[in-house]
């Protein structure tokens, strides 16, 4: 009573569940790594939806060549007129700054 049965394999010095040993400082450093990871995925993607919202905004803005005027036109017309001035424009493509 009170002693553990012992197999063959814990005489031969093999355990039966084998276990990957690891330093406390190396857990800690790929924790932070994968945290990182994450991070800056999360980042990048966000940063992708932000330039693709970015650009759906500007598809359809124009700016008169004339007057300088910033205004929507939906329509597939080639040259759009500018509501303030009446001029046509070409569509080119809004940059942000």
């Amino acid at each position: 009573m009170g002693q553990r049965h012992r197999t063959a394999a814990a005489n031969t010095g093999r355990s039966r569940n084998p276990v990957i040993r690891v330093s406390l400082a190396a857990l800690a450093t790929i924790y932070l790594l994968l945290f990182l990871a994450a991070v800056f995925l999360f980042w990048i993607v966000g940063e992708w939806n932000r330039r693709r919202r970015e650009r759906r905004a500007l598809q359809h803005r124009l700016r008169c060549v004339i007057c300088a005027f910033e205004f929507e036109d939906h329509t597939d017309a080639l040259l759009p007129r500018c509501p303030r001035c009446g001029s046509l424009n070409e569509r080119f493509k809004m940059e942000q700054i």
